[in-house]
């Protein structure tokens, strides 16, 4: 028997990689196969994809070894098998162990080294200075500094605190009283408090001190992008977060998106990740400095989002991208998208209470939503119900969580 064109084999489980599969599925009809630690509830009873549970597959000593095996397996019947990773540690592990897979995986990643420019601050912002590229105030306190920082920051308070992206592991492992992933503060008694508990956990991380910009969730800018293997960009698409997550365990996280259009912005970014050899998927996050006119870069994510789907809303198939160019050889001339359309993973009633700003409100009003798990594709009883009590959930949490930005600064 013939063996088929190509797999693609997604891992993780939650909306990315529903999102990443649904975006097979709608360009090539394949079934991809979904390697993860355990099946979350946006992936639990789809009919798109195999899943396989692989206990400690997150594990250093155990992801290679799981990994290999199952592209053994595949290769079998399938000529290339395309691997895409849908979170940072994923990520992390793929290029930390990518010479162990014997030419298995078809499509190429970013060096190590790139990564860990990526994930440490200071390298990070040496190079956004070296390509001309703007970020906000920073400050960097390793775990004895966290209290004496405040007295050489180069900016003042309001703040915005997060743990370096090469501790995320680490931190998530860790656990103490009010953890968040981000943190806003007004005044240096709510941030001392902060560090206080922190300081009780095992954390020992660094942490990222940063000016907060002024502005609420209609000032980010979220740009998502491909790079061939040969590092030309293909496909840009630039969205305008409306609303942001804000219980402690997505904050965060775009919760809605409206795609816009930036051909300044588009060529800026074109030629910095041209420039430095980027292949594969960007998610690079900013936020509008309406002080001065310019886009502040925060972090690059060498991988799609959560709320990358707002990309294909737009009428960009990132995945049809990546497979065309690697396992079919096409190559077309760059898509730079204009179209405005919305994306939303929270229910319309959530915005409609939540999104503030009276611009956007009338905008969002003119849009139909465009949701990653309300496939219709996919549907049946038992997702149904599982979106249904997702959602459920979101209203209290905002009800809970949600504090407006642009009006109080950070409270």
């Amino acid at each position: 028997m013939s063996k088929k064109d190509f797999l693609p084999i997604i891992l993780g489980s939650d909306e990315n990689a529903y999102g990443t599969a649904r975006l097979f599925c709608e360009a090539y009809r394949v079934r991809p196969l979904l390697l993860c630690t355990a099946a979350l509830s946006p992936t639990r009873s789809s009919r798109l994809f195999d899943i396989e549970v692989i206990r400690d597959f997150e594990l250093d000593d155990v992801f290679p070894g799981a990994l290999l095996a199952a592209l053994r397996r595949c290769a079998a019947d399938y000529e290339k098998l395309l691997v895409i990773p849908c979170s940072d540690y994923y990520t992390g592990l793929l290029c930390r162990h990518y010479s162990q897979f014997e030419g298995l995986i078809a499509n190429r990643f970013n060096p190590v080294e790139m990564l860990e420019t990526f994930d440490t601050k200071d390298r990070f912002y040496a190079l956004c200075d070296a390509h001309g590229l703007d970020y906000p105030k920073t400050a960097i306190a390793l775990p004895n500094e966290r209290e004496s920082v405040l007295q050489r920051m180069p900016f003042t308070f309001p703040i915005v605190v997060k743990p370096e992206n090469s501790n995320a592991t680490e931190y998530l492992r860790c656990h103490f009283e009010g953890q968040k992933k981000v943190y806003f503060f007004d005044t240096r008694e709510q941030y001392l408090e902060m560090i206080g508990k922190m300081n009780r956990s095992d954390y020992q991380g660094k942490l990222i001190l940063q000016e907060f910009v002024p502005g609420g969730d209609g000032a980010m800018r979220v740009l998502n992008s491909y790079s061939d293997a040969d590092g030309h960009v293909r496909a840009m698409c630039l969205g305008q977060p409306v609303l942001e997550y804000y219980d402690p365990k997505s904050v965060g996280n775009y919760a809605a998106i409206l795609s816009r259009g930036d051909r300044a912005l588009y060529d800026k970014l074109q030629v910095f990740l041209e420039e430095i050899g980027y292949v594969g998927f960007a998610n690079i996050d900013m936020k509008y400095d309406r002080r001065t006119g310019r886009y502040l870069l925060f972090e690059i994510n060498p991988r799609l989002g959560r709320s990358s789907y707002f990309v294909r809303t737009a009428g960009i198939n990132m995945m049809k991208l990546l497979a065309d160019d690697v396992i079919y050889g096409k190559r077309g001339a760059c898509i730079y998208n204009e179209n405005v359309t919305l994306w939303s993973n929270v229910p319309r009633g959530i915005l409609n209470r939540y999104v503030t700003d009276p611009a956007l409100r009338k905008e969002l009003a003119r849009h139909r939503m465009d949701r990653t798990l309300r496939n219709p594709a996919d549907f049946n009883l038992k997702r149904a119900y599982r979106i249904a009590r997702v959602d459920h959930a979101q209203f209290k949490l905002f009800k809970q969580y949600y504090f407006d930005k642009e009006a109080s600064s950070v409270k």
